[in-house]
């Protein structure tokens, strides 16, 4: 969600509860102005907001030239002052998963620890490891899965420039009505993992400049996103049942887009049962 429309935005997907308060909303437009200068960033988005038992994170993502790979995100306890989150590294992803259980605390000190033992080393009567984690690390990590697994973008949108930087398409002017009714043409704005190889008469009508990414309807499992039109209809939401509290939007036939996410930060491991 871009700060600079970020008032008229949050209006946008009020319909799911998601909301900042008036002092939230007018810290963070002067705040962001800032950490844009700081930063040096082309541009500023509001992220979303992840919600803990004792406080919340409210999070902050600087785009620079490539909007795919020059990425910084940021968090904050009063849309204020933001702190730069570490990068999630393979590493630190895999000490993540083997640690954090449960809900976030709201404080970045708090350590997480789990015992870690295979069954083997169980029966052999060997040490038990402890795996440590802290809650700023895990913060950083949920943040870059929900980008990796479910951030969305309409088709068009962006456009990859014979040098290879993924950037801002200044010619899309929104999809038709009747195209943001489609699950295929909102894409993943993340690099595409099993590109599915389309039927020769579907190529034709490909343009490689912005079909570099994948489609959601190619997701699984199936029915992983609700697709509904709200505002009178005048706005196309999408809402991911795997990570709940995704929310995207798009006003059709205008180039305004975008998602946020407010929610507690757990993954809904069970929606293959639930479908």
């Amino acid at each position: 969600m871009d700060s600079n429309s970020l008032y008229y935005s949050l209006e946008l997907v009020a319909g799911s509860g998601n909301v900042l308060s008036v002092e939230q909303r007018a810290a963070m437009q002067t705040s962001m102005v800032i950490l844009k200068k700081n930063y040096k960033f082309e541009r500023v988005l509001f992220w979303g907001k992840i919600l803990g038992i004792k406080g919340e994170y409210f999070i902050a993502q600087g785009r620079g030239e490539d909007e795919m790979k020059d990425r910084k995100n940021l968090y904050s306890f009063n849309c204020v002052d933001w702190l730069l989150l570490p990068p999630a590294t393979d590493s630190l992803i895999e000490e993540v998963a083997k640690a954090a259980k449960g809900r976030f605390m709201g404080d970045p000190s708090y350590v997480y620890e789990q015992t870690v033992q295979s069954e083997g080393e169980r029966e052999a009567g060997a040490q038990e490891a402890v795996s440590k984690v802290s809650e700023e690390n895990r913060l950083a990590v949920t943040v870059h899965l929900i980008d990796e697994e479910v951030s969305v973008v309409p088709r068009g949108a962006f456009i990859k420039n014979p040098h290879g930087l993924v950037q801002i398409n200044r010619s899309f002017g929104g999809l038709s009505d009747s195209e943001a009714r489609k699950l295929n043409n909102f894409m993943h704005f993340t690099e595409p993992k099993n590109v599915k190889r389309k039927p020769i008469p579907e190529m034709g009508e490909s343009t490689p400049a912005i079909d570099f990414l994948e489609v959601l309807s190619d997701d699984i499992p199936k029915g992983s996103w609700s697709l509904q039109f709200e505002c009178a209809s005048k706005v196309c939401v999408l809402r991911s049942l795997l990570w709940l509290g995704l929310t995207f939007y798009h006003v059709p036939m205008t180039p305004l887009h975008g998602y946020v996410y407010i929610g507690d930060g757990m993954k809904n491991i069970d929606l293959p049962f639930m479908l």
